[in-house]
């Protein structure tokens, strides 16, 4: 996407997304009453990258995602924690699917290896590519809050599963 416009990610659809996790918790409320709270939010700093990253979800191929620590800290958020949930969206805002944290840690760029890479199932799957694409997107998101990006960062490396709705679910979730 390097070069091309970027369209600000519409607005979460939050009467939507209350819906779906409705209908989650509703199907597995013990999962929901050991873990309660949840997210909505979207993959991405653009509406197209939003679309991009959630097709990859959607098609199986994308299971993990990384954030940096000052993201959350920029936006008042808490860290994800293992069995958090959280509503994914596209980059219109529409709540697509209900995602769960599986395994969460907190590295540094350097300290990602190729299987962590091909597990984000962004690019040619490679720990190269994972490097390239990540540098230019936190160097734009950290330069859009008026910081600069550098490789000691602390980084959010999260694995997920997607368990709502059921057509979207993971295989025993």
């Amino acid at each position: 996407m390097t070069g091309q416009h970027r369209t600000p990610p519409g607005p979460p659809d939050l009467v939507a997304a209350a819906a779906l996790w409705e209908g989650y918790a509703a199907t597995h409320p013990d999962v929901v009453a050991a873990c309660p709270d949840h997210t909505v939010e979207h993959f991405g700093d653009s509406e197209e990258l939003a679309d991009e990253l959630l097709g990859l979800v959607l098609a199986g191929g994308k299971r993990a995602t990384s954030a940096l620590v000052a993201d959350f800290l920029a936006e008042d958020e808490p860290l994800p924690r293992v069995g958090s949930h959280w509503i994914a969206c596209d980059g219109r805002g529409r709540p697509r699917i209900v995602i769960r944290s599986t395994e969460l840690r907190i590295g540094t760029f350097d300290g990602v290896d190729p299987a962590y890479a091909a597990d984000e199932g962004e690019g040619d799957l490679s720990l190269e590519s994972w490097r390239r694409e990540h540098r230019r997107y936190w160097t734009r998101s950290c330069a859009a809050r008026g910081e600069s990006w550098s490789q000691d960062q602390e980084i959010v490396l999260e694995r997920f599963v997607v368990v709502w709705p059921p057509e979207h679910a993971d295989p025993g979730t």
